[in-house]
């Protein structure tokens, strides 16, 4: 490839098949690797920089202006960016928000992520969609393609990958109002702090616990219901988690999951999953309700699915939710328990809110 950013620091993008892409440094100098991914949303990339369930996966910012309007602590998931890098088309130094307290360089070299600019990202995501999702290498280190080709060859596959007891919280804390008698036990894979702000909102007291907490630990709290969160990785490999859901749902409270906490209550009830193609990920992802008949917009981000066939041969389960893109799974309940899940996100920020009603059906059922 020809150098057509002068005077700027070149960087490298090398794809598992081979393909090779050029641009320009951004963020901190150094190398990142993992699963490449997309995600189509045109607002909210702090939200999404920020959110546990990327962890581990390089992320393709697929609208063409990234960083235009800063960055805000408010804006954030989880403690800091969970991505291993970024792949833009224009991403941003200057910024138009006068709350913003740092431009989205400022923010990347302050939270040690590499990313590389003035990628056509229209012909990196063809090319995903195509021939799916792998993992990559960004380097703006001056290392060589042969390096790049090294640090790849050492990378996991997503596909079996248990990364969800790595980004939950360590200890247990407690937030919202205390007298509240809806006390919800949130198992963490993961969660997002703007689907706690949801349950606080409605008036709930919400004890948070680290993904391999014991069931005798999360009914110690004396729950009105279980929160299974979203998270990131494979779910399979998590019997750990497989086990806790189906000793609550033998319980029989009421238990909501979302995303990773939908393909888990899937397992929990002999449903298979399976490594999507290239995933859903972005803020525009129609989805139809089957027992209202109403459809609804969806915030989604997930690369794993539960199996349609598995689901349909399940007579315990009922599929409450379809993805009228693809007509994937994304919803099922348990028959004759207070158990049902999700596989996008309700709570949606920056939005659509079209899906926030899930909250309010849970709360109902405390």
């Amino acid at each position: 490839m020809t150098n057509t950013f002068k005077n700027q620091t070149i960087a490298h993008l090398l794809l598992e098949d081979g393909t090779l892409f050029q641009g320009v440094a951004f963020g901190k100098k150094g190398v990142g690797v993992g699963e490449i991914c997309f995600n189509t949303g045109m607002t909210g990339y702090q939200e999404v920089f920020t959110d546990p369930s990327y962890f581990g996966q390089i992320l393709i910012m697929n609208n063409v202006h990234i960083g235009n309007y800063g960055v805000l602590e408010v804006d954030v998931e989880s403690n800091g960016v969970k991505v291993n890098g970024i792949i833009g088309r224009n991403l941003e130094e200057k910024f138009s928000r006068h709350l913003a307290q740092q431009s989205l360089q400022q923010y990347l070299e302050e939270q040690n992520i590499v990313a590389i600019d003035g990628v056509d990202t229209r012909a990196l995501v063809a090319h995903i969609r195509v021939k799916g999702a792998m993992n990559c290498v960004i380097a703006s280190d001056g290392s060589t393609v042969e390096q790049m080709k090294e640090c790849l060859s050492k990378a996991p596959s997503m596909n079996g990958l248990e990364l969800a007891s790595k980004v939950s919280t360590k200890d247990v804390y407690l937030i919202g109002d205390e007298k509240s008698s809806k006390r919800i036990a949130v198992l963490d894979f993961g969660v997002k702090k703007n689907i706690l702000n949801c349950f606080v909102e409605r008036g709930a007291y919400v004890k948070v616990f680290p993904a391999k907490t014991s069931f005798d630990e999360l009914k110690s709290f004396n729950p009105s219901g279980y929160f299974i969160s979203n998270g990131p990785g494979d779910p399979a490999p998590m019997k750990y988690a497989i086990e806790t859901v189906q000793k609550i749902i033998a319980e029989n409270k009421p238990l909501f999951g979302i995303c990773l906490g939908h393909q888990l209550l899937a397992l929990a009830n002999g449903i298979t999953t399976f490594k999507m193609h290239h995933g859903h990920r972005g803020l525009n992802h129609p989805v139809k309700n089957l027992i209202t008949g109403k459809s609804e917009i969806t915030t989604q981000n997930h690369g794993f699915g539960i199996d349609p066939e598995s689901v349909r041969k399940n007579e315990n389960v009922e599929i409450t939710h379809l993805n009228l893109n693809d007509g994937s799974i994304e919803g099922i309940r348990i028959k004759n328990k207070k158990a049902f899940s999700v596989q996008y996100h309700p709570e949606a920020t920056p939005g659509p809110h079209d899906s926030r009603y899930l909250f309010d059906d849970f709360l109902a059922m405390l």
